[in-house]
C-alpha cells in the first residue's frame, strides 16, 4: 500500500510539473484566435484573421522559409558530424576520448550569450554575419553535441561481436560501418536529427547576434514583433512553432518506442 501511495504521489507531482512547464506555451493558442488587434484572450469571439495575415505576409513567409532551410541544413550537418564524432569516440574508448567528449559537449554548457559573442567575434572578419551560411554553421556547432549524446547512447548498447564477425568474414571497415553499425544505431541517429532540427528551429540568442537585415528567422521576427508592437500575429507564429516542435517530439517518441520494441524482440 505504501509503495502504491508513493507511486501515485510521484505521478501527481510529475503531472503538476508538466502542467507548469507546458501550460505557458499553450497560452499562445487562444491569444492567436482573438478578434482584437492586440494581444488579448478571445473573450468576444474567435477569429482566424491573424493566421490569414501570417500566411499572406511576405515577411512572415520569408522568415518561415529561412527558418526551415536553416534548421534542415543544420540537421543534416549536425547529424553527420555528431554521428561520426560519436563513433570515433566509441572506438577510442579511453580517458583521452572522455576528455574530447567533454570538450565537444561544451556548447551545451557554456551560456548562450557567451557562445553568441564568440561566434560574432569569429564571423565578423570572415564576412559571415547576416548570412545563412553563418547561421547554419553556428547552429550546427550548437546542435552537434545533441546528436553526439543520442548516438553515443545507442553505441553503448551495440554488440561489438557483430562488427568483429563482419570483419572476419572479409567485409571492409567502411562496409561494416554502413551495413552493420549504422542500421544498429539508426534510432539514436534519427533521435539526434530530430533534436538538432528543433534546436535550430527555436534558436534565438545566437541568431540575434549573427543576423541583421538579410536573414530574418521566425523566432527573430517574433522577438522584434513583441518589442515593437503587440500584434497577435506573433501569437499565431508562436503556435506554428509549437506545432512543428510538438510534431518533431512525437516523431522522437515513435523512434524511442520502436527502439524499445526492437530491443525486446
Amino acid at each position: 500500500m505504501k509503495h502504491s501511495g508513493a507511486m501515485r504521489l510521484n505521478t501527481a507531482v510529475a503531472w503538476i510539473m508538466l502542467f507548469f512547464l507546458v501550460a505557458p506555451a499553450f497560452i499562445a493558442i487562444p491569444v492567436s484566435l482573438t478578434s482584437k488587434t492586440f494581444l488579448s484572450m478571445p473573450y468576444e469571439g474567435l477569429s482566424l484573421r491573424h493566421y490569414e495575415k501570417l500566411f499572406n505576409s511576405p515577411e512572415w513567409l520569408s522568415s518561415f522559409a529561412q527558418s526551415t532551410i536553416i534548421a534542415f541544413s543544420t540537421m543534416c550537418l549536425a547529424t553527420s558530424l555528431g554521428t561520426l564524432g560519436a563513433v570515433g569516440l566509441w572506438r577510442i574508448s579511453s580517458k583521452l576520448g572522455e576528455v574530447i567528449r567533454a570538450l565537444l559537449l561544451l556548447p551545451l554548457i557554456v551560456p548562450p550569450i557567451i557562445t553568441a559573442m564568440a561566434f560574432y567575434r569569429t564571423f565578423v572578419p570572415l564576412g559571415l554575419i547576416d548570412s545563412m551560411t553563418g547561421l547554419i554553421l553556428a547552429h550546427t556547432v550548437l546542435a552537434a553535441p545533441l546528436v553526439l549524446i543520442t548516438v553515443s547512447a545507442s553505441l553503448a548498447g551495440f554488440d561489438v561481436k557483430l562488427e568483429h564477425a563482419s570483419l572476419s568474414l572479409g567485409a571492409s571497415r567502411w562496409t561494416t560501418f554502413q551495413r552493420i553499425i549504422i542500421p544498429s544505431i539508426r534510432p539514436g541517429i534519427l533521435a539526434g536529427a530530430v533534436f538538432a532540427f528543433i534546436s535550430s528551429w527555436d534558436e534565438i540568442v545566437v541568431t540575434l547576434f549573427l543576423s541583421k537585415f538579410t536573414v530574418y528567422t521566425l523566432p527573430r521576427r517574433m522577438w522584434n514583433g513583441i518589442r515593437e508592437n503587440t500584434d497577435p500575429t506573433v501569437a499565431a507564429a508562436a503556435v506554428i512553432l509549437l506545432v512543428v516542435t510538438t510534431f518533431s517530439f512525437l516523431i522522437w517518441s515513435l523512434i524511442q518506442r520502436k527502439k524499445v520494441y526492437s530491443g525486446r524482440n
